[in-house]
């Protein structure tokens, strides 16, 4: 399997970029999208830098801060001792959630987060800020443990770290700024219990995000190129990768998949 190529200095200096109109965070906070409709897909490096070319040509514009365009995002994910909610996810109950604290690199700003799937395919997102010492133990900040026990639906006690992820992430929104696409590169993960880790290389998650069931730009672009939907969870992928004797039956279709997407002679992906 070859490195990925799209390191994080290359993918902040592509020359598509002189091509696409930009937009600040500052701007962005029209386009949060807390509540709303989730579609993902899986592609190759050269797909990324195909479906970016057609992105700028239709009006998207790209996510700016202090000039970078390829953000870094470091993620810790909790769970029970049991990895109840990844259980919940792998037995496709629909309602479902996952708690983890960011840290988002290049503002320097951590959170902690809340998701909930409802059985409606909604996702709505809560978070709280909360500071750095508190990415590995937020149970200490008051209002974050308040924050916790309105929103989540296990008890604090019962939580844990669980994964670490680390990605870069492109993020894009549209002219009318009613929807905004989420490109994830570079996927590393640690099983913080065991120190097991597993790298995903020349291969992206890419999230649409949208209010709602709307007509989509991007949507076209991707079905143009043949790309279809796969839903695929980052924290699901990552812990069926790194946790040994678990329950993964499910997830093991989904890695099938999407090698078979890829189309991809070997692993896609390296563990130790």
């Amino acid at each position: 399997m070859q490195r990925s190529e799209l390191t994080y200095d290359l993918l902040n200096n592509l020359p598509l970029w002189r091509n696409m109109a930009t937009i600040t965070l500052d701007q962005m906070c029209g386009v949060k999208l807390m509540n709303r409709i989730d579609t993902k897909y899986v592609l190759s490096e050269g797909e990324v830098l195909d479906m970016l070319q057609r992105a700028a040509e239709c009006g998207y514009r790209v996510q700016v801060i202090d000039g970078i365009r390829a953000c870094r995002y470091n993620t810790l994910y909790y769970d029970t001792a049991e990895r109840d909610m990844y259980i919940v996810h792998h037995n496709q109950q629909l309602t479902r959630q996952k708690v983890r604290t960011r840290l988002y690199v290049e503002t320097n700003q951590a959170f902690l987060e809340i998701k909930n799937k409802t059985n409606r395919g909604r996702t709505k997102k809560r978070r709280i800020a909360i500071s750095h010492d508190e990415l590995t133990g937020f149970h200490h900040n008051s209002e974050a443990a308040a924050f916790y026990t309105t929103f989540a639906r296990y008890a604090i006690e019962e939580l844990s770290p669980a994964l670490a992820t680390r990605f870069t992430r492109i993020t894009l929104v549209n002219r009318e700024l009613t929807e905004r696409l989420t490109i994830d590169l570079d996927l590393c993960y640690e099983d913080v219990r065991t120190r097991r880790t597993a790298a995903i290389e020349q291969m992206a998650i890419v999230e649409l995000k949208q209010d709602g069931n709307t007509l989509s730009t991007m949507k076209r672009i991707l079905r143009d190129m043949h790309i279809a939907p796969l839903k695929v969870s980052k924290y699901c992928l990552g812990t069926a990768l790194t946790v040994e004797g678990i329950k993964k039956n499910r997830f093991k279709l989904k890695l099938r998949d999407i090698s078979k997407r890829l189309g991809a002679n070997d692993n896609f992906c390296k563990t130790r």
